[in-house]
């Protein structure tokens, strides 16, 4: 395996392999090459474990990355840059491992459900890009990848249907707001990729087993 295999690796987006082939080469070669193949390839697999709530291993790429960073040229600023972005991701992260552990349980259940629906998304195949986008005031819950098409994921989670359903609560003003969430995403990446709109719906008791999940594909968002 050479650098080169690494990148191609990366430019697939088999990044979990990329990933351990850069571990593979850094061991035994700390060049300038090797140290920025383990450097990017760290990158992605850091905002990969912040998607996947997996905190602790995230914190370890992130004290990581400031070492390979140290004493490196950056001319640039790419490395800073997105040292900075990976900051602000892993901010993200702990804010939204902070409330499912300690937060107000309205907060905790939101959090639970966006949880599930990016494992449920991850299980068939979707590869998640972002999660809690913002835009001003306005968010996107999740934003994945599903083979060339790019979807938006709004997830609602409810204890019962007792007061209705979680499906009513995508009202006219929140579509609005997604729209316009949406659009600046679109705009702010430079995207001309296939998109959608999906919905999750999740309705179960906080951390429960067998949750009721709906995925709506294609939702509507006029």
């Amino acid at each position: 395996m050479t650098i080169n295999d690494v990148f191609n690796l990366r430019d697939q987006g088999r990044k979990e392999e990329a990933y351990e082939a850069a571990r593979e080469i850094y061991a035994v070669d700390k060049g300038p090459y090797a140290s920025s193949a383990m450097f990017w390839t760290a990158v992605d697999i850091l905002k990969i474990r912040v998607n996947e709530g997996r905190m602790e291993e995230a914190r370890k790429i992130y004290m990581a990355l400031e070492r390979l960073l140290n004493g490196k040229t950056d001319e640039k600023g790419w490395m800073h840059d997105a040292i900075r972005r990976c900051g602000e991701l892993m901010e993200k992260g702990e804010k939204r491992e902070m409330l499912s552990e300690s937060g107000p349980e309205h907060l905790q259940m939101g959090v639970w459900g966006e949880d599930l629906a990016a494992a449920y998304l991850r299980e068939k195949g979707y590869v998640i890009l972002e999660r809690d986008w913002h835009s001003k005031h306005r968010d996107i819950d999740i934003i994945a990848q599903q083979n060339d098409c790019l979807v938006f994921v709004e997830v609602k989670t409810r204890r019962s249907r007792e007061f209705g359903d979680p499906l009513d609560a995508v009202n006219y003003q929140k579509l609005k707001n997604l729209r316009l969430a949406i659009n600046h995403y679109i705009q702010y990446r430079k995207l001309d990729n296939s998109w959608r709109f999906d919905v999750i719906s999740i309705v179960g008791e906080l951390d429960c087993s067998n949750p009721e999940i709906d995925h709506i594909e294609d939702f509507q968002l006029v």
